[in-house]
């Protein structure tokens, strides 16, 4: 059974005005468990918006969304914040880190809203860690890490939960071309080991290096 399944998915924005907007016409998306899938678009063509629906940030107009088996539209938001939290791994362009935090700390942050103890919260936090090669940072702060680091550091915080999935919002977006590459190597070999990953991203580069490629234009899927 696909992990994530959409099936004629619309979003209209300020549906009931005048300026009401569709950014999402009769989308139709499946991904299934273990693959590595970018969705690829320029500014504008409805990648973000739906990267949102699939990470339970936002809720389609209309249309069914099966995230593991489960019909979303129908949960309440407390049902969508522990989904978030339980079953989704988050990296986003920008990293998110917390400056006055060290990278130990940055990563444990799901689990203490999970309510982890202190001592596993710690033990999950350096396995992610050494896993993306950050083992000797773990009393890092962002301001004493690369870009590179940093969004490794993103990249074991998304991992501490053993999400479903893994969603990532132009993760090399905001990094040079070799520590582009070093997170894309990062990205493949968590794969390769089984995770689910779906990448959002407007560089042709980047989507050649996942499995598959899910094309975006003006709110429609124009190819796969």
């Amino acid at each position: 059974m696909p992990v994530i399944e959409l099936h004629n998915i619309v979003k209209t924005y300020n549906q009931d005005k005048e300026n009401a907007f569709t950014a999402l016409h009769g989308v139709n998306v499946s991904v299934e468990r273990g693959e590595f899938v970018s969705i690829m678009g320029v500014s504008g063509s409805g990648k973000s918006t739906l990267m949102n629906i699939i990470g339970c940030l936002d809720r389609p107009t209309t249309g069914e969304y099966k995230f593991d088996g489960d019909v979303i539209q129908d949960k309440s938001n407390a049902e969508l914040v522990k989904i978030r939290r339980h079953k989704i791994g988050f990296i986003f362009q920008s990293f998110n880190l917390l400056p006055r935090y060290t990278a130990l700390a940055n990563v444990e942050l799901p689990l203490i809203y999970q309510g982890v103890t202190l001592s596993a919260r710690h033990k999950r936090a350096q396995e992610v860690l050494e896993q993306v090669g950050l083992s000797q940072k773990t009393r890092s702060k962002p301001s004493m890490l690369s870009g590179g680091e940093q969004q490794r550091v993103a990249i074991a915080r998304a991992l501490i939960t053993k999400p479903s999935i893994i969603l990532a919002d132009e993760p090399t977006g905001n990094l040079d071309s070799a520590s582009g590459q070093q997170i894309m190597n990062i990205l493949r070999g968590l794969n390769n080991k089984g995770a689910t990953i779906i990448l959002v991203t407007h560089d042709p580069a980047v989507a050649k290096q996942t499995k598959r490629t899910i094309s975006i234009q003006d709110g429609r899927i124009v190819k796969t």
